[in-house]
């Protein structure tokens, strides 16, 4: 009986197949975490290169706020006309609802869609006239995710031509990380990813994109 004990503690059958049961899992999580991991970095990229083309696009095309154009062209002050417009005359940021529509926000006010004008929005987040737009570098972002901003920068006069020269920036915000395996495995799908804006000074504003 003792005998048979100690053949049986001795024994090595079937080890390696434990061992590998043990340490599968944990080789199975590395390797899936490399790739998701690869995949995270991707979208890091992408979304870089999203705001970059959306603050080009709102550099040279119509403004998405509609009153943008008429700022810097009608000063209070009538001696004014020529001078500088002074940082901070105007600021517009525009946004969209889960649903898509536009809406634009004057000096910190109520995000309104009467503000907006949705092709402009559509132009910079779909691309138009054989340009990419955001979403085509970065397929998973939302038009609810996209910030766009027009703000006095400084520079222009009052009554110049070709209207204000603002400060556009275009930053993604609230934009989820898309996780293959790890998001399910281990709840790392809620993870967001930093928000991150491009920045540009506005061109000559156009009524169409190029």
């Amino acid at each position: 009986m003792v005998t048979a004990k100690r053949k049986f503690c001795a024994d090595q059958s079937g080890a390696t197949m434990v061992e590998m049961a043990v340490a599968m899992p944990l080789l199975l999580t590395l390797l899936l975490g490399f790739v998701d991991f690869g995949y995270l970095f991707y979208q890091w990229n992408a979304g870089n290169k999203a705001v970059q083309t959306g603050a080009r696009l709102a550099q040279v095309s119509t403004p998405i706020a509609i009153g943008l154009p008429s700022e810097g062209k009608t000063p209070a002050n009538s001696l004014d006309v020529g001078n500088a417009v002074p940082a901070g005359t105007y600021d517009y940021v525009c946004t969209a609802s889960t649903a898509g529509v536009a809406c634009c926000s004057i000096g910190g006010g109520t995000c309104q869609p009467a503000n907006a004008d949705q092709t402009s929005f559509d132009a910079i987040y779909n691309g138009s006239g054989g340009r990419a737009g955001m979403v085509s570098l970065l397929p998973t972002l939302q038009k609810s995710e996209v910030r766009i901003e027009y703000a006095a920068s400084g520079l222009g006069y009052w009554t110049r031509p070709s209207g204000p020269v603002p400060t556009v920036t275009v930053s993604i915000t609230n934009h989820p990380f898309q996780f293959f395996f790890l998001g399910g495995l281990l709840g790392f799908g809620n993870i967001t990813m930093p928000s991150m804006l491009s920045t540009v000074t506005g061109e000559d504003m156009k009524s169409t994109y190029p």
